[in-house]
């Protein structure tokens, strides 16, 4: 990793002493033990600070529809998948932006880590290859790295840049898991155990909409919830109006998501959002053999329309 880090840093400072871009998005250490945060960096002298590790949880490819610039970026597989929706989507210029592909192996999900603390405060995060050893007051405790591994991350397919201007580092191993199997695991349950699977979930929603603001995918000037005329549902905490926004994100995200799991790790209230997600993803690829962010010129199905399209729905 040290030497991922130091190419990084190296390219990074060319970029902009070459004034190939303006600005640099990446991550550098965060202030709380075993996090990171998002960097802004316009001065060569600044891309010391450049960090890249497991612990680089963000997408950054959502900053990108604020820049006006010239950008390089700092982006994993599932984040280069997103940046290749937005190209598409026209949200953002290919000519603009210089990816610095990273292959990544999986990022842990530190909501497993407050899960191990039980309320304790984490006062030091010690790494190796495999392991982290885990300390504060009372505590010391050593887990392994693949336990720690977010959902979205154990069955990815795209560990390596599907897209970059420059490579970091070698091409890792892909995910071992199967793709889908929480979805068909879930699939199997009868009808009133999936609805009051949602039921449970959505009550502990508090329409905070941290899921729709750190989603890529998520980028209308108004929100679908937030138009007044027509007044779609309610902005109330009643379980019909939480549950058809859900439903309604899922339906406006379905084959433009790229399970990146941005959603479900900024959630405060440790909602599962991936499983309608995913389910949508799964139907979208099944149905129409289409796979978000894999390429540039396929357009993804509800941007487009064939006059042969089967049309079963019209009696």
């Amino acid at each position: 990793m040290q030497e991922s880090e130091k190419e990084l840093r190296e390219v990074a400072k060319k970029l902009l002493l070459e004034k190939k871009v303006d600005l640099i998005i990446g991550y550098e250490e965060g202030t709380l033990p075993l996090r990171t945060r998002p960097i802004f960096i316009r001065e060569a002298d600044e891309t010391k600070k450049l960090v890249w590790n497991f612990r680089c949880e963000n997408n950054l490819c959502f900053y990108l529809k604020m820049a006006k610039e010239r950008v390089g970026i700092v982006a994993k597989g599932c984040d280069i998948r997103s940046i290749i929706g937005l190209i598409k989507e026209r949200q953002i210029k290919r000519e603009n932006i210089f990816i610095i592909g990273v292959p990544c192996s999986g990022i842990i999900d530190r909501k497993k880590i407050e899960d191990i603390l039980e309320g304790r405060e984490l006062l030091e995060g010690i790494e190796s290859d495999s392991q982290i050893i885990l300390k504060g007051e009372g505590l010391e405790e050593k887990v392994d790295k693949d336990k720690l591994v977010h959902a979205s991350c154990k069955s990815c397919k795209y560990r390596n840049p599907v897209l970059y201007d420059t490579l970091i580092g070698k091409e890792v191993s892909q995910g071992e898991g199967e793709e889908y199997s929480d979805v068909e695991e879930f699939a199997s349950k009868s009808d009133n155990e999936r609805w009051a699977y949602f039921n449970d979930e959505a009550s502990r929603c508090i329409r905070c909409y941290a899921c729709r603001n750190v989603c890529p995918a998520c980028y209308c000037p108004q929100c679908f919830v937030d138009q007044s005329l027509p007044t779609w549902f309610g902005r109330t905490l009643h379980p019909s109006d939480t549950l058809i926004f859900h439903i309604i994100r899922t339906l406006h995200i379905a084959g433009r998501c790229v399970d990146c799991g941005a959603c479900s790790r900024v959630c405060p209230m440790n909602i599962e959002l991936r499983m309608l997600n995913k389910k949508a993803e799964k139907d979208v690829k099944e149905l129409y053999h289409y796979e978000a962010g894999i390429s540039l010129e396929e357009l993804p199905p509800m941007a487009t329309f064939k006059m042969d399209d089967p049309q079963e729905f019209i009696k």
